[in-house]
């Protein structure tokens, strides 16, 4: 069965809506973003969040003392990168703290080169505000991708998330966007998407 994390969490009635149907993981967005919190806000909805649920923090090029200062104060369980971080800084940001890393992987007409280094990859549609715009890319293209886990994001949602988990069946699907209603999340669609995902196999 597919994990489930719901990303851009902001308000405490998001974490009220999470809590109340248990996905594996929530998300954090440090990044600049509509979804951007501080570490103040984030440290408040993480003592909020359901211990079992693991907290993700989202990170474009980040200073890695930021990202180890929430991991150490247990703000954040998983680190998750989304800009140009490369190998080097994997390493410097291992050394540093134990934390579990996703990196994404921006898919445009052609699989780009995969990094080795993270625990985890997370495939996204490529775009110029590095995801979240809502828009899926041509899964067939991870068909030959090995067996390492991966998580899928991009343009996510309850009417196309069973067909992404039967086409690809990814260790994790990724949604944001498609469980909101205005820009906000929307606890009857956070309900809806993972319901299609715990039954979708």
């Amino acid at each position: 069965m597919s994990k489930v994390k719901i990303c851009g969490l902001s308000r405490e009635e998001d974490i009220e809506a999470v809590n109340a149907v248990m996905p594996d993981y929530a998300g954090f967005v440090f990044a600049e973003s509509r979804r951007r919190i501080d570490e103040t806000a984030a440290a408040m909805l993480k003592d909020g969040l359901d211990s079992r649920i693991e907290a993700v923090g989202v990170f474009v090029n980040e200073d890695i003392e930021k990202i180890v200062r929430l991991y150490r104060k247990e703000t954040i369980d998983v680190v998750q990168l989304h800009g140009d971080e490369d190998a080097e800084y994997i390493r410097r940001l291992r050394n540093s703290c134990s934390c579990r890393i996703i990196k994404s992987v921006a898919v445009g007409d052609t699989l780009p080169y995969l990094p080795k280094s993270p625990d985890y990859l997370l495939f996204d549609t490529l775009s110029e505000e590095r995801g979240g715009t809502g828009k899926t890319f041509d899964w067939h293209m991870l068909k030959c991708h090995g067996r390492q886990p991966y998580f899928l994001a991009g343009g996510l949602n309850a009417a196309n998330v069973r067909d992404a988990i039967r086409t690809l069946s990814p260790y994790c699907v990724d949604v944001s966007g498609g469980v909101e209603t205005h820009g906000l999340k929307d606890a009857a669609k956070i309900e809806e998407f993972v319901n299609i995902v715990r039954r979708a196999d």
